[in-house]
């Protein structure tokens, strides 16, 4: 097992990891089933790990056409060590494509795993990860059309995610932390989104057996604060609920614009006390988000039904898209397979109400996920400063220069690499613009 980071306490910041060693462009590494992978340029690069283009053909040079991305960190960090047994346990090619063919499916957004291994170079050991390439991520395309997205590209966008959360699901694991930012578009086929970043991933049913609920106040708030599920509010281990909830969540804000408590993301318990609210009263919450006229009744019905699951239960996973497939219907169109990302603002429901375009800009801030965040597409990664780290999981926002307040329990993670990849923005990219959150423990801990 890698070693933990230590926790941040009173006047203590987190425990320092190494730095990544950049490698010269050529230089070829081993995987573990004994194949070569050669690198390309950086694309991606953070506090302990880097990314870069790669090709497989160690012959040739690897130009910005490449179709793979490599991530490399020093062997005894442990992010990578994390993500890693997620992708070996559940994304390898063959076992995609056998669950695309018997639920026949055109693609499914789950990243392939390609390989990975252990490389010296310099008397130093680097673990490193190849996956698929990808392009821009959501949370960039939600920013360029004013932070609002049309009902209709919304509603795909559930869909896809429902395809891939029950994938996931039943291969035994959770996400934990879906957001715009965590979604990347194919390199070639803007068409189709991928869910990345699974540094927070939990594996909820080790060999089919449920974890039981338990509240742990040493881990209360984890993930990204404004669409973290009530569970992990309350320290419970994330469970399939749990990524209901989140993704309820993201469809609101990708609709409205911005969510109820995203004016007080430094007070973590303000912000689960108002999720436990509009969790009480769904219909209350919506018309917080939504006029009278533009509100998606699809959206509270999802989030009805999210409502009713206990926390072992098995999600009705077609009954939740017959109702995101009732809402497309609803105002006159279809899932077409085309992502439309143009901003609408008024019919049916495809705009924010008056009371949501008022948004506060916000200021980025440390993300505490281990992975790199940002996405940069189709060139070198630039160096760039890094924010103050906290540590706790926090938020700044435009207004009031205020230092956040520091919930207990809470520990700070280091600062995330950019990333266009593919695979990443695993982690969720966070473009500059990261999301509080808290170290996750390694997903092989069960």
């Amino acid at each position: 097992m890698p070693p933990k980071a230590q926790a941040a306490g009173k006047g203590r910041g987190p425990a320092k990891r190494k730095l990544a060693e950049e490698f010269p462009l050529g230089e070829v590494l081993t995987d573990t089933s004994k194949k070569s992978w050669k690198l390309g340029a950086p694309i991606g690069q953070g506090g302990f790990g880097l990314l870069y283009l790669a090709n497989d053909n160690s012959s040739k040079s690897v130009g910005a056409d490449a179709p793979y991305v490599i991530k490399v960190e020093p062997s005894d960090n442990g992010p990578l060590f994390s993500e890693l047994k997620f992708y070996m346990r559940a994304a390898k090619p063959d076992l995609i494509q056998s669950w695309m063919t018997s639920h026949k499916m055109k693609y499914l957004g789950v990243p392939k795993y390609w390989g990975s291994g252990l490389h010296e170079k310099g008397g130093k050991r680097y673990r490193f990860m190849v996956m698929d390439r990808f392009g821009t991520d959501l949370q960039k395309k939600f920013e360029e059309t004013g932070r609002r997205f049309p009902r209709k590209l919304v509603l795909q966008l559930g869909l896809r995610l429902l395809d891939i959360l029950e994938y996931i699901h039943e291969h035994e694991y959770v996400h934990a932390d879906i957001k715009a930012s965590n979604l990347l578009l194919s390199h070639d086929n803007p068409n189709q989104v991928y869910l990345v970043d699974y540094g927070l991933a939990y594996r909820y049913a080790p060999e089919g057996v449920l974890k039981e609920y338990k509240e742990d106040p040493k881990r209360c708030h984890d993930g990204t604060i404004e669409f973290t599920s009530i569970d992990a509010h309350k320290g419970v281990s994330p469970c399939r609920r749990s990524d209901l909830e989140i993704l309820g969540y993201c469809m609101v804000q990708w609709l409205c614009s911005k969510l109820p408590w995203e004016d007080k993301l430094q007070d973590p318990l303000y912000v689960r006390d108002v999720k436990l609210q509009c969790r009480d009263n769904v219909s209350e919450f919506m018309s917080k988000c939504f006029s009278s006229q533009d509100k998606p009744d699809e959206l509270q019905k999802f989030m009805e039904e999210v409502k009713t699951l206990s926390y072992t239960d098995k999600p009705a996973y077609q009954k939740l898209r017959s109702i995101l497939e009732a809402g497309l219907k609803s105002i006159g169109t279809k899932d077409d397979d085309k992502l439309e990302f143009s901003s609408v603002v008024s019919s049916n429901g495809a705009g924010p109400s008056s009371s949501a375009k008022k948004t506060s800009k916000r200021k980025k801030v440390v993300d505490y996920k281990e992975e790199s965040d940002d996405e940069v597409v189709g060139s070198p990664a630039k160096k760039r400063k890094s924010p103050k780290k906290k540590g706790v999981k926090e938020r700044k926002t435009a207004s009031p220069k205020k230092k956040a307040a520091t919930p207990k329990n809470t520990a700070a993670r280091p600062k995330k690499a950019l990333v266009e990849m593919g695979t990443q923005t695993t982690p969720g990219l966070k473009r500059g613009r990261g999301r509080p959150k808290k170290k996750a423990e390694p997903v092989d801990s069960e």
